[in-house]
């Protein structure tokens, strides 16, 4: 076995994201001899990132070995692990083309990246080239894992394991333990205190015990109080990370539902039908939707990247400060043996019993020296699995047409998303499939490229 592990990171242009991922690395003994090696498509942030790694290695007195690669292959190469992070088509044209083509139709979205007629065409975007990352790793590292932090997250682990199996692959989210953080943060309890246990799929997991440790060791629910507060109007409390989402969405689904969702209320108002309706300005409102919040971080991001990058250029070293993300865990319990858990989305394989075996659940997992070995959860409330399969049909649609290439399942997907559903009648829903497809153009799979127009068969 070799003394020190090689990460390769694809999509290592996402300066900030690299540098979270790759402080966290080098901040764990077993692996601050890493070898990194940094990939990614455009020179220029490669360049940046090499920077900001290089200081990571200093600031921290690491040994690791920092490369720069344009070339895929040769970055993986002989790795043991495969960090995957970058957006296909990027701000400018794709998530611009995601938001405002639906908006012709009178159809709003909120982040658009995950679900909808947005999450289906990243999708259709991001799986080919992640299908070439596991054929090269196939062919250069093949028993490498895959952390893969790209969305949407649940098409793209359904479709890396419906493909190509033999992979070893994680897709990885902060939902569940940012969201655990945050109602800690309601009820004014330390995190420390606080157990949970999550499932469900990415983006729509729920916590399905959520307990508070006693000084006897005992625990005791806290819905009660979490419902409670909410009802007298003392949660959620403001956001510090995000002052335009109040929160609302997930403390009220809360109350209909008897569980709460681990992702954000900007997220969730556009995977259900209750909360954005065209002619409804009152819903936006009563709950705090930020609608277009996406481009508006995306705007943010690159305004305030201006800066950073500057700084990182003209500081000898920077500071590094843990993140909540999990590659850093899973790469070290992989290359040590020391066990931790860790919220990971896989093939479902009966992991939840209520949904179907093919699908990518979010389900809490032991990592070791054997891998990354899901936990059995058995079935979900009714109400929970009910609700989450209307987002698989959607998913298991987008993956069936990159399957079979068939254009038609596009069209079947937009048909059942359940926000899409609930604004446009079929007619509409075909046009902006057209729309979408013909404004995308390249960026789209061969097989999907702009054809004749559609018509429903009526």
């Amino acid at each position: 076995m070799k003394s020190d592990p090689k990460l390769a990171f694809i999509g290592a242009g996402s300066t900030v994201f690299m540098k979270n991922i790759i402080g966290d690395t080098l901040q764990r003994p077993a692996l601050s001899g890493a070898t990194i090696a940094l990939m990614d498509i455009n020179p220029a942030r490669l360049e940046e990132s090499e920077i900001v790694a290089r200081k990571l290695v200093k600031s921290l007195g690491a040994s690791a070995k920092v490369e720069t690669h344009t070339d895929q292959k040769k970055a993986l190469a002989g790795a043991d692990f495969v960090v995957v992070a970058f957006q296909i088509g990027g701000y400018e044209p794709a998530t611009v083309i995601d938001f405002e083509v639906p908006k012709r139709f009178g159809l709003r979205h909120t982040i658009a990246d995950t679900l909808g007629v947005g999450g289906i065409m990243r999708g259709l975007r991001t799986v080919p080239h992640l299908w070439k990352i596991c054929e090269d790793m196939l062919e250069v590292c093949p028993d490498a894992v895959m952390l893969q932090y790209v969305n949407p997250m649940a098409i793209n682990t359904w479709a890396i394991a419906e493909k190509y199996p033999e992979i070893k692959q994680v897709g990885l989210c902060h939902s569940v333990q940012g969201t655990a953080e945050e109602l800690a943060r309601d009820l004014d309890i330390p995190i420390e205190e606080i157990r949970y246990r999550a499932a469900g799929i990415n983006h729509m997991a729920f916590y399905l015990n959520f307990e508070h440790r006693q000084p006897d060791g005992s625990y005791s629910d806290l819905y009660p109080a979490l419902r409670r507060g909410y009802l007298e109007g003392r949660f959620p409390k403001p956001s510090s990370w995000n002052p335009r989402c109040p929160n609302k969405v997930r403390y009220e689904m809360l109350m209909r539902l008897g569980y709460f969702v681990t992702e954000s209320s900007e997220h969730f108002a556009e995977y259900t039908p209750y909360f954005i309706k065209d002619g409804r300005e009152d819903l936006i409102e009563k709950f705090g939707i930020p609608l277009d919040e996406y481009p508006k971080r995306c705007i943010e991001q690159i305004e305030r990247w201006k800066t950073q990058a500057e700084e990182y250029r003209n500081t000898d070293t920077i500071e590094v400060k843990s993140s909540r993300e999990y590659a850093s865990s899973i790469m070290n319990s992989v290359w040590t043996g020391e066990p931790s858990v860790i919220y990971g989305n896989v093939r479902n394989n009966q992991c939840i019993t209520s949904l179907p075996a093919a699908c990518a659940a979010e389900v809490p997992c032991l990592v070791d020296h054997n891998g990354i070995q899901p936990t059995h959860v058995g079935a979900l409330p009714p109400q929970l699995t009910a609700l989450i399969r209307t987002n698989i049909n959607l998913q298991e649609l987008t993956v069936a047409a990159l399957v079979t290439e068939n254009p038609e399942h596009v069209y079947h997907a937009a048909m059942l998303d359940p926000h899409t559903a609930a604004e446009l009648d079929l007619g509409q829903i075909w046009d902006l499939v057209d729309q979408l497809v013909a404004a995308h153009g390249d960026w789209l799979p061969e097989w999907l490229r702009p054809k004749t127009r559609r018509k429903a068969a009526v």
